[in-house]
């Protein structure tokens, strides 16, 4: 079945409409959608090696714009329904930790934790929340996605083929270190709601702040 369900994506990953496919996916997972466009990105790189670092740009360039609506909905519909969002993807508790550690670092943190396994979603929300300088959001997440992206693109790019024979030779072990990356993010989102011990005491102490 999992032979089956790779050879199907290959498949829609090297379709002529696949880019559009990959910017819908990148603009929603930034502001609500709960699955990162990673996977989409690795297998549509796998199946065209030569357009790597295009799939990685479109990747970028929809996640940036889908960052603008999670912006939004922190900005100007939190009340409404961004707490509710936030709640129904399980990242409430980290968000006081998320605008405590905005406010301390701004664009800084913003590009070091949106490069991580850590939903940028929480981040774009969060951002607009805080009302963070709109210019320097958009030029970090540029930056932060940029990074997260093209690192799948270059690789790709660099050793499509040779990576392809790999994963066609051992899909199910290679699934097996998919799930553990899977597993490492959810670990970095709980150090973020969780209080680190590298977390400042003020940021550690926002772990109380009330959701309105």
């Amino acid at each position: 079945m999992l032979r089956r369900l790779y050879d199907w994506t290959m498949a829609k990953a090297a379709h002529r409409h696949a880019g559009w496919w990959l910017a819908a996916f990148a603009f929603v997972e930034a502001s609500f959608f709960p699955v990162p466009p990673h996977p989409l990105l690795g297998l549509m790189c796998l199946a065209e090696p030569k357009k790597a670092l295009r799939f990685a740009a479109i990747a970028t360039i929809g996640s940036v714009i889908g960052g603008l609506l999670g912006y939004a909905i922190g900005h100007f519909a939190y009340e409404a329904f961004g707490q509710t969002l936030l709640r129904a993807l399980g990242l409430a508790e980290s968000f006081p930790k998320a605008a405590c550690y905005l406010r301390e670092y701004g664009a800084e943190i913003l590009i070091v934790k949106g490069a991580t396994p850590i939903p940028f979603k929480l981040l774009t929300i969060t951002a607009g929340f805080i009302g963070m300088n709109l210019m320097v959001f958009i030029a970090a997440s540029i930056v932060s996605r940029a990074i997260s992206f093209m690192i799948v693109g270059v690789l790709f790019r660099l050793f499509g083929a040779p990576i392809k024979a790999v994963i066609d030779q051992h899909l199910g072990k290679v699934t097996a270190a998919f799930a553990i990356l899977i597993v490492a993010g959810f670990l970095a989102l709980a150090l973020l709601g969780g209080g680190a011990k590298e977390t400042g005491e003020k940021c550690a102490s926002a772990t109380s702040l009330a959701m309105g």
